[in-house]
């Protein structure tokens, strides 16, 4: 599963896809009065990364292309000191669910997401994997091979580091709602990429999300339950431990 691991560090790369492009010319002039008066689209974006990156914690849903893995789609809780809960999958080929209180890392993977991870492998060896692991929770400590990578993505620290050093030249767009949130939306173009980001024009502005228009496709990304604790209650009942193995 250790390709799984690696997708997920990319995340906190390809989250911030949307703040690091360039090439739109300064709207501050044409900023009118409300929401974020007389600032431009790039202000407003970098006050977004600052309450951002500053979250103690955080829920991202959404898919996210990646280069390498493909499609990586997830829902995930997080926060920074290590925690968080939710689910993963790669190409719409199953998911595995993820629970991270501490040093131990919970997953559970189906059966196809099991038999997507194994193509190529001999078929008893995918039937004995499937048979073994399908839809039971099995634990590894944090630090193991398989884990770590995905220990260091629940860090939400980790996954944020990106947005430290930002620069944006987005465009101002008009407000609207985000489930129910008030924002402002932002646009970039990078490319034949362009991003669609949408922040919080009211309390701290926290980036809601951003839609990533490429191909004719839409991914979409959003930010939720910002400084929410983050709920990371290991399973019970039979657990395999996998570091016995």
């Amino acid at each position: 599963m250790r390709r799984t691991a690696i997708a997920a560090v990319c995340l906190g790369t390809a989250a911030t896809a949307g703040l690091t492009a360039c090439g739109s010319e300064n709207d501050k002039a044409d900023a009118p009065k409300g929401p974020f008066a007389g600032l431009s689209g790039g202000e407003i974006a970098d006050k977004a990364v600052k309450a951002t990156s500053g979250a103690t914690s955080l829920r991202i849903k959404g898919d996210v292309p990646d280069g390498e893995a493909g499609l990586i789609s997830l829902d995930m809780a997080m926060d920074t000191k290590g925690k968080c809960a939710g689910t993963m999958g790669m190409n719409k080929e199953g998911t595995v669910e993820l629970i991270v209180p501490g040093k131990t890392v919970y997953m559970k993977y189906d059966e196809k997401f099991l038999r997507a991870q194994s193509k190529g492998e001999p078929k008893a060896d995918v039937q004995a994997s499937v048979d073994m692991l399908a839809d039971h929770w099995v634990k590894t400590k944090a630090t193991s091979d398989d884990a770590k990578e995905i220990a260091a993505f629940c860090d939400l620290d980790v996954v944020l580091a990106d947005f430290k050093d930002v620069s944006s030249d987005a465009r101002r767009g008009g407000t609207t709602k985000v489930d129910g949130t008030p924002a402002i939306k932002l646009t970039e173009t990078d490319g034949k990429e362009k991003y669609t980001l949408y922040v919080a024009t009211e309390g701290k502005p926290y980036l809601l999300r951003i839609d990533t228009h490429k191909g004719g496709k839409v991914d979409t990304l959003q930010f939720t339950d910002y400084d929410k604790p983050v709920k990371a209650t290991p399973p019970t009942g039979d657990v395999l431990d996998l570091d016995k193995l």
